[in-house]
């Protein structure tokens, strides 16, 4: 007997979630672990990460989190899980190999919100685990977690009031060594949210926009109004937005005589995991080598 991988508890997590209205993510664990896996040896049950976390418990919500990135399960609450729609339909089907999740307009629209663009990026579900080095094993693993962070923070960010998203970009550029900032007032701040000083002594300053949107993408007419009430005392902005810019509106900041620089979604959130903005460390791994130059005096 072995543990199950994480996409093999797809079914079970289904079945669970059909049986309440509402759970939390450790309850949908151990309900999961209780009633498919009991029957596993102590020792598996117990089986420990490098980290201390329960393996089985943890491949259970990696396998409720993809199920998240496929729409198959949504969150209603922080910390609650609900079965939707098209997880009940799974069910009925009663299978949902990952070969299925892969190849899920949701889950691949998902993943790529937020993909980084790194090139001959390798995904930890496609590499070749018998003839894969453990760096190689390292940096994919790496790379899941973190895109599965930035999915979750771009989901996040899609959620604040519009106004506290505008105050998170203004701590982000912060963060990233700009001088201070000052919020627009609230009403009629003519499409500025905020200025930033570029230096430490105020001399040059930068105004920011923000677009907390879910779907829509900046248009060309976004851009034109945001340079329209840029104040005669700047030329440069910055603006950020949750999901992308359309093609007039990359035109339009390209062209015009300000400098403008644009921010999507994908791009935030690399910012923001870059800088610890909004994440934290949870754990630190030391990999060690050889000191062969402590030897070369034997």
């Amino acid at each position: 007997m072995e543990l199950p991988k994480y996409h093999e508890t797809f079914i079970p997590i289904l079945e669970i979630l059909n049986t309440v209205e509402v759970i939390s993510s450790r309850e949908l664990a151990r309900k999961v672990r209780d009633n498919f896996y009991s029957e596993l040896p102590k020792e598996l049950m117990n089986k420990k990460t490098s980290s201390g976390a329960n393996v089985l418990i943890d491949r259970i919500l990696w396998g409720k989190s993809y199920l998240k990135m496929g729409k198959f399960v949504f969150y209603p609450k922080r910390g609650l899980v609900k079965l939707a729609d098209k997880g009940k339909y799974a069910l009925n089907e009663g299978k949902l190999l990952l070969s299925d999740l892969q190849n899920d307009p949701d889950f691949i629209q998902h993943r790529s919100s937020v993909q980084s663009k790194k090139e001959n990026q390798i995904e930890l579900e496609t590499v070749d685990v018998e003839n894969a080095s453990p760096q190689d094993l390292i940096d994919t693993g790496f790379s899941t977690i973190e895109t599965e962070v930035k999915t979750e923070l771009l989901d996040k960010l899609k959620e604040l009031d519009p106004y506290f998203f505008e105050k998170v970009i203004l701590i982000l550029l912060k963060k990233m060594g700009y001088g201070d900032f000052i919020e627009t007032s609230k009403s009629g701040d003519g499409g500025v949210d905020g200025i930033i000083n570029e230096d430490k002594l105020g001399l040059e300053k930068i105004y920011t926009q923000a677009k907390r949107y879910t779907e829509n993408k900046v248009r060309e007419k976004d851009i034109r109004n945001f340079i329209g009430a840029m104040s005669g005392d700047t030329t440069k902005g910055v603006f950020i937005t949750t999901s992308t810019f359309d093609n007039a509106a990359i035109k339009k900041a390209r062209e015009a005589h300000h400098s403008i620089i644009l921010i999507d979604g994908s791009k935030l959130v690399d910012l923001m995991h870059q800088y610890n903005v909004g994440v934290q460390v949870k754990l630190t791994y030391e990999v060690k080598e050889l000191d062969n130059d402590f030897f070369e005096g034997e």
